[in-house]
């Protein structure tokens, strides 16, 4: 069986997929991917985040076109067959896949790299065939188009040598390799290629300049297919009991398609509704270390965005450019962003960033304890003596924390805007997100709670914060009371709630607070 044409890799792992459980139907893609073969838009890159199902899209077009394993059975189930193109190109092509993370057994050099891609394919192409095989041809090209037959290229994980640093000196000449295999080539049908970093441009442009892009930043087509939205989520979990699609939604929702539809993280859906537990699977692979790496090229300018998203408070910005394979790294903060939305770290959609979903605030929680922040680092580290001093109604301690941070360096925290004292005390319970669903600005009684905290555990009580600049925490208390911001806890039968009034004097410059119990 040869090794990258026609071989059965792609065909027997789609086979698995589309039986299992879980799986979800993407396969409209392929009509869409049909309107590009033979055409000059034949050449199609489109990246993504780890995880965010490439591979399983990639897999499911090589089982779709290939001629040598017939798949109708699988695909006459699926939303393609009711589509006119289904049946024109279902089966009809030979297909050379490359992974392009195959490093060669002997030898590590680029020259190494490229003769084992080379190599396998001669090697395929003289199987298929034999004619050919006493031919002396000058080069890969030249081979392929003696064959006088057409294929479609299928290329995963393109970014392989960028994203790993490998061969550093030859990454052009990697980009110049596959434009002169592929470009204005009559063999090629169909160029799939897929990876997560864009592919670099030069100041002529791009080598791959007749691949048509389609990226985290500039999506308008093929978005939907990476990720699930909020409708396939929600069929996702009528398959399984123990989820529901808001926990499901908490913990993993929040990226948008280029027309604002929900986008949820699918790597971390499917194993969370597997294992009947929402908790973090995608940052298991490194994200951490990714999250501090990008903040600390530029910690000072970047800072107080953090804090602001942290909050929940999208962060405007305009990002042109995109951060592209064999780029160095990020140097100002529209770099650090661009980076940080092309591995999925961020959301970005109508010039607002934004942290995703929990399981990426976690990681955003865990890196502002990192000693670069400072005194944001030493009060986040510390947060949770603040929750306990609520608890506890030691209003002295929530003072002194308080204070601490306001006296910081940061100056989002200076209580500049409407925002900052809000943010202070979301930094000084950050802690109590794993305790506590915190709500900001809640609609509950006869007005808007600026904090409630409903409990996640039943022996936890209710929280409830009231903010005043140039007021008094008994003012505070007293409108708590008054409007009733204790409905939503009642009704969800949280019987014992905790009520603050956290106040801040603008002239002397002091905290106040005062708790009870409602």
């Amino acid at each position: 069986m040869a090794v990258y044409i026609n071989s059965n890799t792609a065909y027997k792992d789609f086979q698995m997929l589309s039986s299992d459980k879980f799986f979800v139907d993407k396969s409209l893609i392929i009509d869409k991917v049909n309107e590009r073969i033979h055409t000059k838009n034949r050449c199609l890159c489109i990246t993504k985040p780890r995880r965010f199902g490439k591979t399983s899209v990639l897999n499911m077009l090589g089982a779709y076109y290939g001629k040598s394993y017939p798949s109708s059975a699988i695909f006459d189930q699926l939303k393609i067959s009711h589509c006119k193109s289904y049946t024109v190109h279902l089966n009809q092509y030979n297909i050379i896949n490359l992974n392009m993370n195959c490093l060669p057994d002997n030898g590590n050099s680029y020259s190494d790299y490229t003769a084992l891609i080379k190599g396998t394919i001669e090697d395929d192409i003289e199987a298929l065939y034999p004619e050919l095989k006493r031919a002396s041809f000058r080069s890969l090209p030249d081979l392929l188009t003696a064959t006088k037959d057409e294929f479609i290229f299928f290329i995963d994980e393109w970014d392989y040598i960028f994203s790993h640093d490998l061969y550093r000196e030859n990454h052009s000449d990697f980009l110049e390799f596959l434009r002169y295999l592929l470009k204005d080539r009559p063999y090629v049908a169909l160029a799939y290629m897929t990876g997560v970093l864009p592919i670099k441009k030069y100041s002529t442009g791009s080598a791959l300049n007749m691949f048509d892009e389609y990226t985290m930043l500039n999506d308008s087509l093929f978005d939907e297919y990476f990720g699930f939205t909020e409708e396939e989520a929600a069929a996702l979990c009528t398959r399984q009991s123990n989820l529901s699609l808001q926990e499901i939604a908490e913990w993993y929702n929040g990226y948008l398609a280029d027309d604002g539809r929900k986008i949820y993280n699918p790597r971390s859906v499917i194993l969370a509704l597997i294992n009947g537990k929402c908790r973090s699977y995608w940052t298991k692979t490194g994200k951490l270390d990714e999250v501090l790496f990008f903040l600390k090229y530029n910690i000072g300018d970047v800072r107080d965005d953090v804090i602001k998203m942290v909050n929940h408070i999208p962060v405007r910005l305009e990002i042109l450019d995109e951060y592209t394979a064999g780029q160095k790294s990020p140097s100002n903060r529209e770099e650090i962003y661009a980076a940080m939305i092309i591995y999925g770290l961020l959301s970005y959609h109508d010039g607002e960033l934004r942290i995703p979903n929990k399981e990426l605030m976690l990681e955003f929680q865990k890196a502002l304890k990192d000693d670069d922040f400072g005194a944001v680092a030493k009060l986040v580290r510390n947060s949770d003596e603040v929750l306990n001093a609520t608890l506890d109604q030691r209003a002295d301690i929530v003072v002194a924390y308080l204070h601490d941070i306001h006296n910081s360096e940061i100056p989002i925290l200076k209580y500049n805007d409407e925002n900052s004292l809000a943010c202070v005390v979301t930094l000084a319970y950050l802690s109590a997100r794993n305790k506590y669903r915190i709500e900001r600005e809640e609609k509950s009684g006869k007005g808007f709670a600026d904090f409630i905290f409903y409990p996640r555990k039943s022996h936890l009580p209710g929280i409830i914060l009231e903010l005043k600049a140039d007021g008094t925490p008994e003012e505070a208390i007293r409108q708590i009371r008054d409007k009733e911001y204790h409905e939503k806890l009642k009704k969800v039968s949280v019987e014992k709630i905790v009520i603050a009034g956290i106040c801040y004097d603008r002239a002397s410059k002091e905290h106040q607070c005062r708790i009870e119990i409602l």
